[in-house]
C-alpha cells in the first residue's frame, strides 16, 4: 500500500506535513532537511521543485525557488539527491511542482524516477483536472503514485465530489484562493469553508494548507481536517536560523508540537 494511504489509515488527526524547496537554502540541503523533519516527528514531507514562475506561491516560496534555481537545482539533480533516500526515511514523500518542468522531463520518465526512489505522490497545482483524468492518472497509477488535487473556497460542491471520486491519498484544501504565505489566524469565511467541507463527509481525508504558521492556525486545521501543511513559515525559519535542526525545532515550538 502507498505510504500516504498508510499514514491516513494509521493517523486520523493532527497530521503535520512540511513543505520546503529543493536546493534551498543550499544546493545540498535536500536530504539533510528530509532526515531532520522525520527525526523530529513530522508525518509527511513535500519537496518543492523550483520553477521560475510559481503562480500559486507567495513571495517567500517564490524567493526560495529563485535562489534554488540560482544554486543550480534541477529535477535531474533532485532525483540524484533522492536516489537512496529510502535507506533511512520511512515517512511519505511528495514532490510538488508545476507542469512545465515536469513535462520537459517527460511525465512517464518523471513517474518512473519517482517510483524508483520511493516517492509516494505528487502535487501539480496547474494540472487541469480533465487532463489529469485522461492522460496523467493512468500513468501515475501504473507506478503506484498518488496525484493530489487542490480545492479552494471557490470550488463548487459538484466539482469537489467529482475530485473526491477520482483521486486517492488525500485532498489538499487551500485555505484561500490567494497565494501561499503565513497567516496569524483563520477566521470568519475560512472557518465556514472548513466546516462546509467537513460536513460533506468526503471519501478522502483532507489536509489544509496556505497560511498555517502558528498554534492557532495549525489547531484550526486539525479541528477541521486531518491536519495541516506548512511551507512559507518553515522556509522563513530555514533562512532565519541558518541551521536545519534549529529551524525544525522552532517550527514545532510555534505550532505547539514540542
Amino acid at each position: 500500500m502507498n505510504r500516504i494511504n498508510i499514514l491516513f489509515e494509521q493517523k486520523k488527526r493532527n497530521i503535520l506535513s512540511v513543505y520546503f524547496t529543493a536546493g534551498y537554502p543550499h544546493i545540498d540541503d535536500t536530504r539533510k532537511i528530509v532526515y531532520e523533519l522525520q527525526n523530529q516527528g513530522v508525518d509527511m514531507v513535500e519537496i518543492g521543485i523550483p520553477f521560475s514562475d510559481p503562480m500559486a506561491d507567495g513571495p517567500v516560496i517564490q524567493a526560495a525557488s529563485t535562489r534554488a534555481l540560482k544554486n543550480g537545482m534541477s529535477l535531474k539533480l533532485l532525483f540524484r539527491q533522492l536516489s537512496d533516500i529510502r535507506t533511512g526515511i520511512h515517512i511519505p514523500i511528495i514532490l510538488m511542482g508545476y507542469l512545465n518542468p515536469i513535462m520537459q522531463y517527460g511525465f512517464e520518465n518523471f513517474c518512473r524516477d519517482c517510483s524508483g526512489r520511493g516517492i509516494d505522490g505528487m502535487i501539480i497545482p496547474d494540472l487541469p483536472f480533465q487532463d489529469y483524468l485522461q492522460d496523467y492518472k493512468p500513468v501515475a497509477d501504473r507506478y503506484g503514485l498518488r496525484i493530489i488535487m487542490l480545492i479552494t473556497p471557490e470550488t463548487s460542491e459538484e466539482r469537489i465530489r467529482f475530485i473526491d471520486e477520482h483521486t486517492d491519498g488525500f485532498i489538499y484544501m487551500v485555505s484561500s484562493a490567494s497565494t501561499t504565505g503565513a497567516q496569524k489566524s483563520f477566521a470568519g469565511e475560512k472557518e465556514l469553508y472548513f466546516r462546509r467541507i467537513e460536513n460533506m463527509h468526503l471519501r478522502n481525508p483532507r489536509l489544509i494548507g496556505f497560511g498555517i504558521s502558528n498554534k492557532e492556525t495549525f489547531d484550526t486545521a486539525c479541528q477541521n481536517a486531518s491536519g495541516g501543511i506548512i511551507g512559507s513559515k518553515f522556509i522563513e525559519l530555514l533562512e532565519e536560523k541558518n541551521c536545519t535542526q534549529d529551524a525544525v525545532k522552532e517550527l514545532l515550538y510555534r505550532i505547539g508540537r514540542t
